[in-house]
């Protein structure tokens, strides 16, 4: 993953409400919140912006949460491109194949079970960048 050198140049790529909830308004990041989309349309999205360019600075398959299990996703690339990394670039299309591996899971997931994902994804990537977790939490 890159170094982060400039908080202000992330740009948030979530389907996970809670993320906005947390951290918005914060004045560091930049969220593009998309509740419709699935956990494998976040990584294309960030595949796609780090073949245009785009930093990535979290890992896309942080966590130990496989890929098939929960319904949310949170990564960071740079807000703005900064040229092409293939170190990132194939990291991202690993990760999308990786994810193709598993097979979804069909399944109606009670709402509990829900924010326990949603608390999961923020934690993983609050911890990812060094933002106080808990403290977003109590906004």
């Amino acid at each position: 993953m890159a170094a982060i050198n400039n908080p202000r140049d992330f740009l948030i790529l979530t389907n996970n409400p809670l993320v906005p909830q947390c951290m918005e308004g914060r004045g560091l990041f930049s969220i593009r919140f998309e509740p419709q989309r699935s956990f494998r349309e976040i990584l294309v999205e960030a595949r796609d912006m780090v073949y245009a360019g785009h930093i990535l600075y979290t890992h896309p398959l942080a966590g130990s949460v496989k890929p098939n299990e929960t319904p949310y996703k949170s990564l960071i690339v740079s807000l703005s491109p900064h040229g092409f990394d293939a170190q990132h670039g194939e990291l991202m299309s690993n990760a999308i194949a990786v994810f193709d591996k598993f097979k979804p899971l069909e399944r109606e997931l009670p709402e509990s079970v829900l924010k326990d994902f949603q608390l999961i994804d923020y934690t993983l990537l609050a911890g990812a960048i060094g933002f106080d977790a808990q403290a977003g939490l109590s906004k």
